[in-house]
């Protein structure tokens, strides 16, 4: 018994094709790209955290806005205010 296949049964296999692709695509994408986790409260963004460079930015001033305060103050009295 031979199956005669059909101009659906081909249209059927394309598409599952191309869903099969799509779906490999898909979970290869999702395995080569890291993973978030939370650990104590922390998110880290994948397994390799630990491997990074630690940058430490020392705390700046807790006003701001001091450059522009010192600049009004000149302007005003460069003005004579």
């Amino acid at each position: 018994m031979s199956k005669q296949v059909t101009r659906t049964n081909g249209k059927v296999r394309r598409i599952l094709h191309w869903l099969g692709i799509g779906g490999a695509a898909a979970l290869m994408g999702i395995a080569l790209t890291g993973c978030q986790t939370s650990i104590g409260g922390q998110t880290l963004p994948s397994a390799y955290y630990l491997e990074d460079d630690v940058q430490y930015f020392p705390s700046g001033p807790e006003f701001l806005l001091s450059n522009q305060v010192r600049a009004i103050e000149q302007y005003k009295a460069e003005r004579g205010e």
